[in-house]
């Protein structure tokens, strides 16, 4: 049985979408049962955040129609309206596409799951939970330093990453750090992209994966504050460079950090959580949960196969082109263009609010 990913990938430092799948079909290429030709796989994986591209919808009505019998999985994130408030219609979509076009499903954390099914209603006669993992063999806990006593004249190094600058990835948090940390202890950087502009905390550009990792780990303590995240791979990263972390106790993060770190609920005790991880460290350092991408590329083909056996064994076959998916296509497509047009419109009043200086 041969795996193909449907994805457009990135080369260089891009979101977390585009470093996972990216991990994960190096280890399917390693483990033997990646096929690039979708001709020849059996099982088309596809992810569930494609919609900044007309393209996807295309796309996997044209293979339906032309491969029939092959199974597809839907990767599923979100929900995203969560994260970006006007964005309903996305998950909108991504409930369709998974009741018209998914064999099989699997959302990134059980909080992903259960959130979708209350919110959206989305599911699957298969379905799943597989936390995302990284490259091993670039986020490890190899040449990693370790943290200074109170005494030490050596500050506590501190790090937040976030690929997108939008303000529910924490930077109402990172900002009041920034304004109450006590920087003669700590000093603290920032890699990726912000709307906020520090005076204390050092802010780094986003940097390939193999820069980060080395960064990470020149580090002591990771800190995020994202809300409504599924399966933050910023976070998962970070544990595995061996940072024991401080996290907001929102989204999929306490089943991600679980014992090596501490759960945060806002400005009135982040502090307080990362003095309580300094002053522990040992404690939170051997607590730290392993994610190996090894494991999690076999438990997505294990899955795949529990599909692929009930089809063999006439047990369930795959999803057809009905009159109502391709109903369904349709109406997708002109959720996404209404989407794309109320986009279009603020933008351009955005432009024109600015030029008068409204």
């Amino acid at each position: 049985m041969k795996i193909s990913i449907c994805y457009e990938f990135v080369e260089g430092p891009w979101g977390g979408i585009n470093q996972f799948l990216k991990s994960l079909k190096k280890e399917f290429i390693n483990q033997g049962f990646f096929e690039e030709d979708i001709e020849k796989a059996d099982i088309l994986l596809f992810n569930g955040h494609p919609f900044g591209k007309q393209y996807f919808f295309d796309r996997i009505l044209n293979l339906k129609q032309k491969f029939q019998d092959k199974i597809i999985l839907y990767r599923i994130d979100g929900p995203i309206s969560l994260y970006r408030d006007e964005d309903g219609e996305f998950d909108k979509c991504i409930s369709m596409i998974a009741s018209t076009f998914a064999d099989g499903v699997i959302f990134q954390s059980n909080w992903c799951r259960e959130q979708n099914k209350e919110l959206f209603n989305v599911g699957s006669h298969y379905e799943t939970v597989i936390y995302n993992a990284p490259d091993g063999t670039l986020f490890n806990q190899a040449g990693k330093k370790e943290v200074r006593g109170r005494n030490d004249s050596d500050k506590i190094k501190l790090i937040a990453t976030s690929w997108s600058d939008n303000w529910n990835k924490g930077f109402e948090i990172y900002k009041y750090l920034d304004e109450n940390l006590d920087f003669l202890r700590y000093e603290m950087t920032f890699v990726g992209n912000t709307p906020v502009e520090f005076k204390n905390i050092k802010h780094v550009n986003p940097v390939p994966s193999e820069e980060l990792s080395s960064i990470l780990r020149e580090h002591n303590i990771y800190i995020t504050a994202s809300r409504n995240d599924p399966c933050s791979n910023s976070l998962i990263e970070a544990l595995s460079c061996g940072l024991p972390s401080v996290a907001l106790n929102d989204g999929g993060h306490p089943e991600l950090i679980d014992s090596g770190g501490e759960l945060f609920n806002g400005k009135e005790d982040v502090i307080s959580k990362i003095e309580k991880v300094v002053n522990n460290y040992d404690y939170y350092k051997y607590k730290i949960p392993v994610f190996s991408i090894g494991k999690v590329a076999k438990y997505y083909y294990n899955f795949a196969y529990r599909i692929y056996k009930d089809v063999t064994n006439g047990k369930y076959k795959p999803k057809k082109l009905s009159i109502l998916a391709k109903m369904n296509f349709y109406r997708m497509k002109f959720i996404v263009f209404k989407w794309n047009y109320k986009k279009m419109i603020l933008s351009k009043l955005i432009v024109i609010k600015a030029k008068f200086k409204w």
